[in-house]
């Protein structure tokens, strides 16, 4: 069987070629190692321990499930489970529907992933950031930052219901253009068709892709793409004009002072020294003048610029044109996501928005700069820096509505002084039986998750607000633990002005402090493989460590040599007793997995391994 990595390798070598055709993709299926890898990839999410419709989860896997596995697509038996229908809360208080599909069906679903990437990232434009390895909601905004200064109008789009709209004859149509093997377009068929069951009701799929599926990023991708490449032939067309004309409002005043710095010049040995600092004075004044004045024509008609990124169904478009331009922009993008994609553009959420006001993406505030702050630069000129340049913010009610979800804010009302907000940090019940390490660890999470995502923000400082309420929040979760006073608990734990909290080790005592770090402008991008992917450092490897202990036939608690081995999963170490012996030894070597023969795991379930 070949290497999974080279034939992943050898399929993106060819994807610049418009004009190949994969054929023979189907029988990558056949190849156990695919399946390792994929195993290896996914092994370590949490909601693998959640059980689909089979009832089965990642916890049993063996070499004799894969090579079932394998046998079933070999003799096209193999049909997906429908996903199990659950709903999750989103940010504005509704739900969101939400699949979870069979293990083994993640298994193939991650292997197609991986064919379906290789063959389709290379050819992805650079507007794409959703989804994709070594991008992210920053280096969307990044691209944002770079490429849309200037911008007098924002069409801030967003697709409805896109996810679940994704018309399926128009992405198999898609998908032929470049793959030729009916036995992979029919089981990307069977993905779309599984269905879900809710309520042990089977609910058919006629649209959309898999909710919760491993497929349904990439597969959006590719049919979103039509857009992206919509996007850069319109550019091609819209754009015109190697530069803006100069103003006539700065032309004029600019050949003054030219005049008279050339006539100063000229002149400089026959004038009077009064003379000569009337003339500066009169040159420095048209220079603060100047300063205000755009150098270049706002309203030259003959230069437009289009720019575009997306995020996902998210997306932002900047034009340099008159607003007439952005409405026919927001016009003709619509049409052809509704002629050609089948989808349509959510009304109340695809607006116009002026450059100098804020238009909304991926959580920001985004806004071109009008600051007319100048710096001087090496040769000792002064120029203006920021005009135009794009500006990112956090918004207030992004870091107020995530206090208020952790329960870590009250606001109430004074009557008394015209129903002005007052803001009160409280304690989190649900956090007091927790240990205090624990306790600590929580709140720093929380403030590094919201750190970490509006660092690109200019007004990033705001944050400050947040973390002065979230560490009274955890004074007083610690003087609810303890029954005690707020005074008492800073009394106890902070050391040299930071909140600390220490723990016992096997190597000694370690401490954890509290977030301390501040919250101040930090936009670089630290460009790294997509999170979501594991175990793709140890690729080069024929196996990684797990595959390799799933392949090693021999038992890690009783020690006997079968080649019917079954991989144990738990979801945390910490919900484990330590009371059977199984449960130390996987304790001691810290690992949340544990190779077993097929008698000891059916034991463990049994409750009669020790």
């Amino acid at each position: 069987m070949r290497n999974p990595k080279n034939v992943l390798e050898s399929l993106t070598s060819k994807a610049a070629n418009e004009d190949y055709h994969y054929k023979r993709l189907y029988r990558n299926l056949y190849n156990p190692e695919f399946f390792l890898l994929a195993y290896e990839r996914t092994q370590a999410k949490p909601g693998n321990m959640t059980a689909g419709n089979d009832g089965n989860t990642i916890d049993g896997m063996s070499m004799k499930r894969i090579d079932s596995l394998i046998q079933k697509l070999k003799d096209f038996s193999y049909q997906p489970k429908p996903a199990r229908r659950t709903y999750i809360p989103k940010a504005n208080g509704k739900m969101r529907p939400l699949g979870i599909p069979a293990f083994d069906d993640k298994l193939v679903q991650e292997v197609v992933r991986m064919i379906l990437e290789s063959i389709y990232e290379p050819t992805f434009q650079n507007s794409s950031h959703g989804f994709r390895p070594k991008r992210s909601c920053h280096t969307a905004l990044q691209y944002i930052k770079r490429n849309y200064t200037g911008v007098k109008w924002f069409v801030e789009g967003d697709i409805k219901g896109c996810f679940d709209n994704v018309d399926h004859h128009v992405l198999v149509r898609i998908l032929r253009r470049r793959i030729k093997d009916e036995y992979f377009i029919s089981l990307i068929w069977k993905f779309l068709k599984a269905g879900y069951m809710e309520d042990w009701v089977y609910h058919n799929t006629y649209s959309g892709t898999p909710q919760g599926s491993l497929i349904s990023p990439i597969l959006a991708n590719i049919y979103l793409n039509e857009l992206d490449v919509f996007m850069a032939k319109y550019a091609e067309s819209f754009n015109c004009g190697k530069g803006r004309k100069i103003n006539p409002a700065y032309k004029m005043p600019l050949d003054v002072r030219r005049g008279k710095q050339e006539w100063l010049k000229r002149n400089s040995a026959k004038i009077s020294e009064e003379k000569r600092q009337k003339v500066m004075a009169e040159i420095r004044e048209l220079n603060n003048y100047l300063s205000t004045v755009p150098y270049s024509d706002p309203m030259d008609t003959g230069y437009k610029r289009v720019v575009y990124v997306r995020y996902a169904d998210d997306f932002l478009i900047g034009v340099i044109g008159s607003k007439e331009d952005a409405k026919q922009v927001k016009t003709d993008v619509g049409e052809f996501i509704k002629e050609q994609l089948h989808l349509e553009m959510s009304p109340e959420k695809t607006l116009i928005t002026h450059g100098n006001d804020f238009a909304r993406f991926l959580g920001y505030l985004v806004t071109v700069s009008r600051e007319q702050n100048r710096t001087r630069t090496k040769n000792g000129f002064t120029r203006r820096t920021y005009v135009g340049k794009v500006k990112l913010y956090v918004p207030k009610e992004k870091w107020l509505n995530r206090l208020l979800s952790y329960g870590a804010l009250k606001i109430s009302y004074d009557k008394a002084h015209g129903n002005k907000e007052v803001w009160e940090p409280v304690r989190r019940p649900g956090l007091i039986r927790l240990d205090d390490i624990e306790i600590l660890n929580q709140y720093n999470a929380e403030v590094r998750g919201m750190y970490n995502y509006y660092r690109l923000a200019n007004n990033a400082t705001v944050l400050n607000a947040f973390v002065y309420v979230m560490k009274y929040s955890m004074y007083k979760t610690f003087a609810g633990k303890y029954r005690t006073s707020m005074r008492k608990i800073i009394r106890k734990y902070c050391r040299n002005k930071d909140f600390t909290v220490s723990y016992q080790t096997k190597s000694g005592t370690k401490s954890v402090v509290f977030y301390n770090q501040g919250m101040r402008h930090n936009d670089k991008v630290v460009v790294t493989e997509n999170p979501d992917i594991i175990g793709r450092a140890n690729e080069n490897r024929r196996y990684t460590r797990l595959t390799d202990r799933l392949q090693g036939h021999i038992c890690e608690f009783c020690g006997a040599e079968t080649e019917d081995i079954e991989i144990h999963h738990i979801r945390k170490l910490k919900d484990l007793s330590g009371k059977a012996e199984w449960e130390r030894q996987m304790i001691a070597r810290k690992r949340k997995t544990m190779a077993l023969c097929h008698s000891c795991h059916v034991k463990l379930h049994n409750g009669k391994l020790d």
